[in-house]
């Protein structure tokens, strides 16, 4: 009786990880590239806290929003086309 209930709590829990991966899912990685946005908004010579610094972070952040929603866009697209895709074998 041991044996299969220990192959019953490896399952659960190789399935309580797989399913905790999909719920990490909508978090925003702070760089995509491992650019740092203070360091390329500085590059342009501008100095932290001016107007054109500002605008540099925004238009970061604006950036990596825009990927993350097409990443999240193209995930829904790929999952509806899974699911309305009838199976043939």
């Amino acid at each position: 009786m041991q044996p299969k209930s220990a192959i019953r709590y490896i399952a659960l829990t190789l399935a309580a990880l797989a399913l905790g991966a999909c719920a990490s899912r909508n978090e925003v990685p702070v760089s995509s590239l491992g650019e740092d946005d203070d360091a390329i908004c500085r590059a342009n010579n501008v100095a932290a806290g001016s107007s054109e610094y500002v605008a540099c972070r925004k238009n970061r952040d604006v950036q990596r929003g825009n990927a993350a929603a097409k990443a999240d866009r193209t995930q829904r697209n790929m999952s509806e086309t899974m699911i309305n895709t009838p199976y043939k074998p």
